[in-house]
């Protein structure tokens, strides 16, 4: 199988090879070209230097000689002998540098020529001493013409070597030419070779890439059914195989997908509509996606003319609205205050009573993120509520007076007939008076709590001191404590803001509080009353060191009728706590607990700041 590298590297090889190529020929032309220019200026220029030095040697000789003839020397002048030694050294070195047809012949026949030369040269020396005239004449006819003829020779010499220069020059010149010939040609194909190659690589890789890219972005678009031509063996036809084989999967998974999630869309769709209470769904802009026909019905609008609305113009309540903008912020249900978690609306004449219950849509994308708003219709049970507070508050206003006529009577008896009754009528009668009093607080604290769930309650709401309500409230419970020697704290700063409160009602519900402490902490115990701000409240705290709540009742404790221990509590109703909660609420605050058996309890209610 020809795979894809083998292809970049078969074509790159041979580009490679291709540069190897005029990199060799390169190499081989500057060779030659050194070579040609080593014989040049080595044998050639040794040859033409030494033919020149020869020709000036016995140009020197034979000019000396002329001096001497005409001086009449009878000795041999010493320039002949400097120039002779110097003639014979440059003639040496010229048969050394013997390189040209011809030249070796007329170096000898110069030799000879010049061994002449100085024999007629010392015979001519010697006729000068006897016969001037005579040795002119010997100079004239014969050393003169041995004279030219060497320097004739010596001539041809150099101009044959002058002539082989020229021969040379010419050859590198050619060499050059050819070298830049060969090296253009083999470049030129090279760069021609290496293009096309890239040309066809580009190709064979870029359509592949392309045809992939294009089906990529078809199958982003949804289309499944795109298919690569797979052509070859090579990697990029393995790729677009795969390829196809991955968007045939996708296609089976996304039909496979699309039946399930229409399955589930329908079952969703048969749940929601099959809901007896109201359902809405909201996305993450609280825009309606669906709503079912009870909660069309409760709003009084029309399914299809609803959805893709925002749901405050369904629901049009404020506070509703932002418990489920912060559901959707915080991806958790919304915490609703008890008491305001009850909607009151209008549907077809008739009031409506709703409870909703926010369920956050959670999904790993926040774009498909919703909301879920379940209205639960709670009329029937707040009418039967009203109906029992109603019957309370007239039961307990009722029962009201007749207890206190027969507590007066009972009370006059006392006073008036104790002296005629035996000890068991007075026992009687004092136990008659005790539990027709337990009736009375009883019925006064129906009768209030009756009130207060009613909203028929007045409230004189004004600025208070806090440290004045806590004072109020100590002094209520202070001979209490004493009788148990239980010693009373109060932990109040000095800078302490006003706080908005009835200061009957409040003072009420700490000293019940206090009362209570009293009652569960033991003789010598400590209990404590604090006042802090925290943000926009005043915090009061009521601790003790008692023996605390059980952790099953703790979350009743607030519960009408509950007591912590009933046989230490006769007189107690069980509906002080259950008051403070309501009054507490009436001030728009809230009531908590914290304890843990053994080691004490902490009742804490909030109440607004005057300036907020």
């Amino acid at each position: 199988m020809q795979t894809l590298r083998r292809r970049i590297f078969l074509g790159y090889g041979a580009t490679l090879l291709l540069i190897v190529v005029v990199l060799g020929g390169a190499m081989v032309f500057i060779l030659e070209l050194g070579g040609a220019s080593d014989a040049l200026l080595q044998e050639d220029y040794q040859s033409i230097l030494a033919a020149v030095h020869m020709i000036d040697a016995i140009e020197r000789q034979d000019s000396a000689m002329l001096l001497a003839l005409m001086e009449s020397k009878k000795q041999e002048p010493t320039e002949v002998k400097e120039n002779e030694a110097l003639f014979l050294q440059w003639l040496v070195r010229a048969k050394d540098s013997i390189d040209l047809p011809g030249e070796g012949e007329l170096l000898e026949s110069v030799e000879k020529k010049y061994t002449n030369y100085l024999t007629e040269a010392a015979n001519l020396l010697r006729f000068n001493e006897s016969d001037r005239d005579r040795a002119l004449r010997v100079y004239r006819e014969v050393v003169s013409p041995i004279f030219k003829s060497i320097r004739e020779s010596l001539i041809k010499v150099k101009e044959m070597n002058h002539a082989a220069i020229d021969r040379a020059s010419h050859r590198v010149h050619g060499l050059v030419r050819h070298g830049i010939l060969a090296i253009s040609l083999i470049g030129s194909a090279s760069i021609l070779l290496g293009t096309m190659f890239s040309l066809l690589l580009s190709r064979v890789i870029s359509q592949p890439v392309a045809e992939l890219k294009e089906a990529v972005s078809q199958i982003a678009q949804g289309d499944y059914e795109v298919q690569v031509p797979v052509r070859g063996s090579d990697e990029l036809a393995l790729l677009a195989s795969q390829f196809n084989l991955m968007a045939e999967k996708l296609r089976q998974y996304h039909a496979m997908n699309i039946n399930q999630l229409i399955s589930e869309k329908q079952k969703s769709e048969a749940i929601i509509q099959s809901v007896d209470d109201g359902l809405i769904v909201a996305d993450g802009n609280l825009l309606i996606t669906d709503i079912n026909p009870k909660a069309a019905t409760i709003f009084g609008v029309k399914r299809d003319e609803v959805l893709g609305k925002h749901v405050l113009e369904v629901v049009r309540e404020e506070k509703l609205l932002n418990l489920l903008r912060q559901s959707v912020a915080l991806g958790g249900a919304s915490r609703v205050t008890e008491g305001e978690d009850i909607l009151t609306v209008m549907s077809e004449g008739k009031q409506l009573h709703l409870q909703p219950s926010i369920i956050p849509i959670s999904t790993p994308d926040p774009a498909i993120s919703g909301v879920l708003l379940l209205l639960h219709d709670v009329t029937r049970l707040h009418e039967l509520d009203r109906l029992k507070s109603e019957f309370v508050l007239t039961a307990s206003h009722e029962l009201r007076t007749p207890l206190t006529g027969i507590g007066m009577a009972i009370n006059m008896l006392l006073k008036k007939a104790l002296p005629k009754l035996t000890d068991e009528e007075k026992e009687l009668l004092t136990a008659c008076y005790s539990e027709v009093r337990r009736l009375s607080a009883l019925v006064k604290d129906l009768l209030d709590l009756s009130k207060i769930e009613a909203g028929k309650l007045q409230m004189a709401i004004e600025p208070l001191a806090a440290a004045f309500l806590c004072d109020q409230a100590l002094a209520s419970v202070k001979n209490q404590a004493e009788a148990k020697h239980i010693e009373l704290s109060l932990k109040t700063a000095a800078d302490l803001p006003e706080v908005l409160a009835d200061p009957v009602k409040i003072v009420w519900v700490l000293v019940n509080l206090l009362a209570n402490a009293v009652r569960h902490t033991p003789e010598g115990g400590h209990i404590g009353l604090k006042g802090e701000k925290v943000g926009s409240q005043i915090h009061f705290s009521v601790r003790d060191d008692g023996e605390g709540v059980p952790f099953d009742m703790q979350s009743r404790i607030f519960d009408k009728f509950v007591q912590v221990s009933p046989k230490d509590n006769s007189e107690g109703s069980g509906l002080g706590l259950a008051i403070c909660r309501e009054i507490v609420r009436a001030h728009r605050g809230t009531i908590w607990l914290d304890s843990h058996p053994g080691e004490g309890t902490t009742f804490t209610f909030t109440l607004p700041l005057a300036q907020v």
